[in-house]
């Protein structure tokens, strides 16, 4: 029978936001049973005619368990962004993007401060910003702003600073945090610091949701589990990235609640413990 069962308390495993120097962040992914969280490594689910593909594997109660979801974390969440990694909008070959306009010398150091334009942080009916991690700047942006939601890139010192020219002129807002790749810890910071982002939900690929594991940035796990095996080496996953160092812990979860649909959708949910989790 359809139900949700064992629900903690709303407040479990959550510091109070000013003990904390960084967002909240719970990753909210949808998957098969066996971790996949699509058909294979160049088929995005952004793009057509996967995403419909994708969405038809869970049929009515999946559509209807993942609007509970959504519903869920806007109440006991309510978050300041969302984010993704570059590989959930570009293919897995895709370079920098090219043609862009070179910088002049003199107006490289100053690409590399932080790019926080007032006309859109006080956007009036921006309350969200799409959060892209894109440190080799590969995204050639069509879109800048879509309803409550305006883009912002996570760079790095590393990125192309031609790519940091353009997104100017696209007046698209960057934070630089890291020197090869981007430091996710220190752009969470920044996110909390200068945006004013306490939570942020990932529905990234398991290459950044992998390495915000690694970095010990997840605190909450938000699954969909549709009743179906898609396997494949190399197919991504819901957390990948670098391997379980020699002699590392893997996380430890505590199940939060179980959500079972009669045609065997499920949704778990899980806090992650560790004793730092107020960072």
């Amino acid at each position: 029978m359809a139900g949700e069962h064992g629900v903690a308390a709303l407040t479990d495993g959550r510091p109070d936001d000013g003990e904390r120097d960084r967002p909240y962040v719970v990753v909210s992914v949808t998957t098969s049973v066996d971790g996949r969280v699509t058909f294979a490594p160049d088929r995005l689910l952004m793009l057509e005619p996967h995403s419909s593909a994708w969405r038809a594997l869970g049929g009515e109660s999946a559509d209807r368990v993942q609007a509970a979801r959504a519903a869920d974390l806007e109440r006991e969440h309510p978050h300041q962004a969302t984010l993704e990694g570059s590989g959930s909008l570009v293919p897995p070959d895709a370079g920098p993007v090219g043609g862009l306009d070179p910088v002049p010398p003199e107006e490289r150091d100053a690409l590399y401060a932080d790019h926080l334009p007032e006309a859109v942080v006080a956007r009036p009916g921006r309350t969200k910003w799409f959060t892209v991690v894109d440190g080799r700047g590969r995204v050639r942006w069509t879109m800048k702003s879509v309803g409550e939601f305006d883009v912002l890139v996570l760079a790095s010192r590393a990125t192309p600073i031609e790519y940091l020219g353009y997104l100017r002129r696209e007046g698209i807002c960057y934070l630089v945090a890291g020197e090869e790749r981007v430091d996710l810890a220190a752009a969470l910071r920044r996110m909390r610091e200068r945006l004013g982002v306490t939570t942020l939900v990932s529905t990234a690929g398991g290459g950044l949701n992998g390495a915000l594991l690694r970095a010990g940035l997840v605190d909450e796990l938000d699954l969909v589990v549709l009743p179906t095996a898609i396997g494949g080496a190399g197919t991504p996953t819901v957390f990948d990235g670098p391997v379980l160092p020699e002699g590392a812990t893997p996380a430890a979860l505590r199940l939060r609640s179980v959500r079972v649909e009669d045609d065997g959708v499920l949704r778990l949910r899980y806090l992650v413990e560790r004793a730092d989790a107020g960072r």
